[in-house]
């Protein structure tokens, strides 16, 4: 929980549009199931998601949020060795050390504005049982090239690498991501949340498309019983039939990144390219604590492996909201 006086959080990137007002309402007329125990398998929330991603429903495992299933996946099949991306989502490291898994890591580089490059391949091998990649990336926003992501599922396939693409963030770039579907085998989980798409974060919603039913049933196997409530399930459902509010959304998203970048760098800050729905830049130290006495929230990202105190992350809210930022980051800059 932060501080009262923050006036607008762009630390937290999730859609800039709120909570959809059918999954509000589909969330307050699930008040009369609160008082039975939940639908452990999902049954008819996975299959509006298999509708949805046009996947088998056998192959889909519904948890408590990303987060949930991160830890689910990590415990599922307990990797010696890992390969990780540096910077990235650190609770895979988290999840996967608690599980006693060494991690191996591959550092994408500021000179190559951390894109993802071909020399990843070289480190899959038949050494590496286990990969994740962040697609898009956190804190950087890149989307891995296609080309290379297919050669990446290629080399996993081959040599036997499990492959975790978290997409939690694919509905909100141009296209949703659906040029990636194609590319997923046996050897792929492709994990999504409604956290980020729906911005419904305190309800906890998350999938994982699994490339085969057996890894699909061996996520399921771990964990809590009933690990998703009854809102979560009706929230995800209602979001499901909303088609419109994610095209909405990443027309903002483009638009507003676009602004957002452009204003950031005419300040002489170094913005990173993006795909997402938040941006990586590069500034001083202590721009975040200066923002918060202008009641505004953003996200250090000095926690980061790769990065330290200087570079920021900030969420593509509304226009009103963006411009209120740009006013707040210039006056820290210039007075």
């Amino acid at each position: 929980m932060f501080d009262r006086a923050v006036k607008f959080d762009f630390s937290a990137n999730i859609s800039p549009l709120g909570m959809p007002p059918a999954v509000r309402k589909a969330v307050l007329a699930s008040v009369p199931l609160w008082e039975h125990y939940p639908d452990p398998d999902c049954t008819a929330l996975r299959k509006a998601i298999a509708d949805h991603e046009a996947f088998p429903v056998s192959q889909i495992v519904c948890g408590n949020g990303a987060d949930d299933l991160i830890y689910r996946i990590a415990a599922a099949f307990s990797y010696s060795t890992a390969l990780l991306c540096d910077p990235t989502f650190g609770e895979y490291e988290k999840a996967l050390t608690e599980n006693g898994c060494k991690i191996l890591r591959f550092s994408l580089l500021e000179s190559e504005d951390f894109r993802l490059p071909p020399a990843y391949l070289d480190r899959l091998s038949a050494s590496v049982p286990f990969a994740v990649l962040c697609t898009p990336n956190n804190p950087t926003g890149q989307m891995p090239d296609t080309e290379l992501l297919s050669r990446i599922i290629r080399r996993c396939e081959q040599n036997g690498t499990l492959l975790l693409l978290d997409g939690c963030f694919l509905d909100l770039t141009e296209g949703g991501g659906k040029q990636l579907y194609p590319l997923l085998r046996r050897s792929c989980i492709l994990l999504k949340a409604f956290t980020k798409s729906h911005a419904i974060p305190g309800l906890r919603l998350g999938y994982a498309l699994c490339g085969t039913p057996e890894l699909a049933e061996k996520i399921q196997r771990q964990g809590q019983y009933w690990s998703v409530s009854a809102p979560a399930q009706a929230a995800g459902i209602a979001a499901l039939k909303d088609t419109g509010y994610l095209r909405q959304a990443q027309k903002l998203i483009r638009c507003e990144r676009a602004y957002l970048s452009h204003a950031l760098q005419n300040m002489g800050l170094h913005v990173f390219p993006s795909d997402s729905n938040f941006l990586l830049f590069r500034h001083e130290p202590g721009l975040a604590e200066a923002l918060l006495q202008d009641g505004i929230l953003i996200r250090s990202c000095a926690n980061f492996h790769g990065l330290d105190e200087r570079y920021y992350r900030i969420a593509v809210r509304t226009h009103p909201e963006n411009e209120y930022l740009i006013q707040s980051v210039r006056r820290a800059i210039f007075g």
